[in-house]
């Protein structure tokens, strides 16, 4: 299972651009708000669009999704751990807990 970061933690490397962040939630609603730069890759198509979309499995990868009570973001990072990316982590709190700190976002309702 995929470690976990805190919001400090990932708005740092974010703002270092040390990492690759990932929204697990469906398009439609990753239009609406992500995290800056993030990219859209949901559990269906991480098979078929991983090696695209991250072709560097060494790279640092953040995946998140709504809130802690949303499972899509745990459920990317397994598999993206089983198709042999080496640092994963999940950040928890997802888009809520990011945007409730006020921190910026992108989208059509950023």
């Amino acid at each position: 299972m995929a470690a976990t970061i805190t919001r400090d933690d990932l708005q740092t490397a974010v703002k270092e651009g040390s990492v690759i962040v990932v929204d697990a939630l469906p398009e439609s609603y990753y239009a609406q708000r992500h995290l800056p730069g993030a990219l859209n890759l949901v559990e269906d198509e991480v098979d078929a669009k991983a090696a695209a979309l991250l072709p560097d499995r060494d790279a640092a990868i953040v995946t998140y999704c709504s809130n802690p009570a949303c499972n899509n973001s745990k459920a990317v990072a397994a598999r993206l751990e089983r198709l042999g990316y080496g640092d994963v982590r999940v950040y928890p709190g997802g888009i809520q807990d990011w945007a409730e700190a006020g921190l910026p976002t992108e989208g059509t309702g950023a």
